[in-house]
């Protein structure tokens, strides 16, 4: 049985970012079916919704919008019943939650959560620092890393230090390779909450296999050996272990997954930290 698609019209007055997260994890509850997605940022006056509107009439489908001004949110509200478009303000129910608990009205800031705030700035501040300490580089200033992350290669360090720096924190990565020692000082680091990823030798040797494909480079070295794969996963759980730190097994763990189980270590970790 073939895939089956519909479309998906998200419109935001902001940067879409909320609709496209929730989106895509409603659509992926149903096997066997996929969105065709219409994305509309920054959506804010009556111009530029009559594009988009245009665009739904072209294509119907669902409609899931954030848009504080009313008289837009009417509009589209109006133009989906007569295309018969399902149109839903995803926010809504929420703000509905909070009105009722706060017993306060929301003031409408399109794109208030991407304000230029300290939360922003120290966002900025993190990436700027995770990605001069991508792969093991600059390590003589570890100390002011919020988390250290460690791996073989192809564990996912990368993109995990840069999702998390993203959530603010000032993440380092350290590959590990069995013979070639640590970087000084970076066992003995007290501020960093160190985590170690691992994954299974299979796993890890298909990742390995694809990207040496799309680098031409020669097939068969120690690289992409299984039973070398399996020494060098067993020397990072070996340091692990002695060192104490945390292990997290991306085998089957999406970056976000990775990343949540960190964050939830980094929490405790700060609390122990800030004790001492």
């Amino acid at each position: 049985m073939g895939r089956s698609f519909f479309h998906l019209h998200l419109v935001s007055d902001s940067t879409g970012e909320t609709l496209i997260t929730v989106a895509r994890a409603a659509t992926a509850q149903y096997e066997g079916v996929s969105a065709i997605e219409h994305v509309y940022p920054l959506v804010r006056s009556p111009q530029q919704l009559d594009r988009v509107i245009a665009e739904i009439e072209a294509a119907p489908g669902i409609v899931l919008y954030t848009l504080v001004e009313s008289e837009l949110s009417e509009r589209l509200e109006e133009s989906c019943r007569e295309t018969g478009s399902p149109c839903l303000a995803v926010l809504s129910p929420v703000h509905s939650l909070f009105k009722a608990y706060l017993g306060a009205d929301s003031t409408a800031r399109p794109g208030a959560q991407h304000m230029l705030n300290a939360d922003y700035f120290k966002r900025i501040d993190a990436m700027n620092f995770t990605l001069m300490h991508d792969d093991g580089q600059l390590p003589d200033d570890i100390e002011e890393a919020d988390v250290l992350l460690f791996g073989v290669s192809r564990t996912s360090k990368t993109p995990t230090a840069i999702y998390l720096a993203n959530r603010g924190l000032k993440t380092a990565n350290i590959p590990l390779v069995p013979g070639i020692p640590l970087p000084p000082h970076v066992e003995s680091a007290k501020k960093p909450l160190m985590i170690g990823l691992i994954a299974s030798p299979e796993r890890i040797v298909q990742i390995r296999e694809n990207r040496i494909l799309s680098l031409h480079a020669p097939e068969k070295t120690d690289y992409t050996d299984r039973a070398a794969v399996a020494e060098e996963i067993a020397y990072s759980k070996r340091l692990f272990s002695r060192n104490r730190w945390p292990m997290i097994d991306v085998t089957r763990r999406s970056i976000e997954e990775t990343a949540a189980a960190i964050i939830d270590h980094y929490r405790a970790h700060k609390m122990k930290f800030i004790a001492t």
